[in-house]
């Protein structure tokens, strides 16, 4: 997914002389050619997010568009105010790209972990939270939003589904139709998820764009009063959303979701995912025991 990332971001600040990328000390090799070509509108800052995320912002509300790089946590939350103050509220648009979803750099511990992220930003208002689980789908996503005047949060995963699905921005899509319940997967979570639900009689509703949320799809898909939600999230993330697009319905919520603690332990990711019964067979386990 990097790859297609740089592919991408790179095809913009070629094309178009209003855009502008902003390294936060991450990626600078595969990028040095832009680096040395478009010196005025590349930079690698450095280690200093706050700043990297304010100077994006004042490019912003001089009509350049901005393409910021760099970790999940060191982004989300060490730049929340700026995100919530120089975006947000001045209803201005970015990108802001990210690398390490929940828990991809699984050994370098908590302070590289970020399972938290759709459930901060989701409280920021107009914030488009797009979370891609295959390189076309960034793609995808990346190009449907880059340049449409909204700060736009795009989270990437070194492991990405093997499952290729066509996605919209904003849309959820339809992979299967069932009546016992609804399984709404989130990115990379769904090659685990459909082997789960391989021969369980379950809509399955595949979401990329996490807000705006599709509640339109949902209403209509929705079967047997269950909702699971399978996600590489914080439980209970996209509760809110499920509960407004189903108002007025008696719906149970479940799921197979990073639980709401600190994550202590190292090993690889897929260490975590089976421990936290993120794979195959947690979910499979976690879904049946819903039904």
């Amino acid at each position: 997914m990097r790859k297609a990332m740089q592919e991408a971001v790179r095809n913009v600040i070629e094309t178009h002389e209003d855009t502008a990328l902003l390294l936060i000390d991450i990626g600078v090799y595969p990028f040095r050619d832009l680096l040395e070509r478009y010196p005025g509108r590349a930079k690698n800052i450095g280690i200093f997010e706050p700043g990297t995320i304010s100077l994006a912002a004042g490019l912003s509300l001089a009509g350049i568009v901005p393409v910021v790089y760099g970790i999940s946590p060191f982004i989300v939350q060490r730049c929340l105010e700026q995100l919530k103050l120089d975006f947000v509220y001045q209803q201005t648009g970015g990108n802001f790209i990210t690398t390490g979803a929940a828990y991809d750099f699984s050994t370098l511990g908590y302070s590289h972990f970020c399972p938290e992220d759709a459930a901060t930003l989701r409280l920021l208002p107009g914030m488009e939270i797009l979370t891609p689980g295959t390189p076309q789908q960034f793609t995808a996503l990346f190009r449907a939003c880059w340049n449409d005047g909204r700060p736009s949060y795009l989270r990437m995963t070194d492991h990405c589904n093997q499952t290729q699905v066509d996605v919209e921005f904003g849309k959820a899509a339809v992979l299967k139709r069932g009546e016992r319940a609804t399984v709404i997967a989130v990115a990379e979570q769904l090659d685990a998820t459909l082997a789960a639900c391989k021969d369980l009689d379950v809509t399955v509703l595949y979401y990329t764009t996490l807000a705006p949320f599709d509640g339109e799809t949902l209403r209509r898909e929705h079967r047997g009063g269950k909702v699971f939600v399978s996600a590489p999230l914080y439980e209970g993330t996209l509760w809110p959303e499920i509960v407004q697009a189903l108002q007025g319905e008696s719906v149970e919520i479940g799921g197979a979701q990073v639980p709401l603690e600190i994550l202590r332990t190292y090993g690889r990711k897929e260490e975590k995912d089976a421990a936290l019964g993120l794979d195959a067979a947690g979910i499979r386990r976690k879904l049946q025991d819903f039904l």
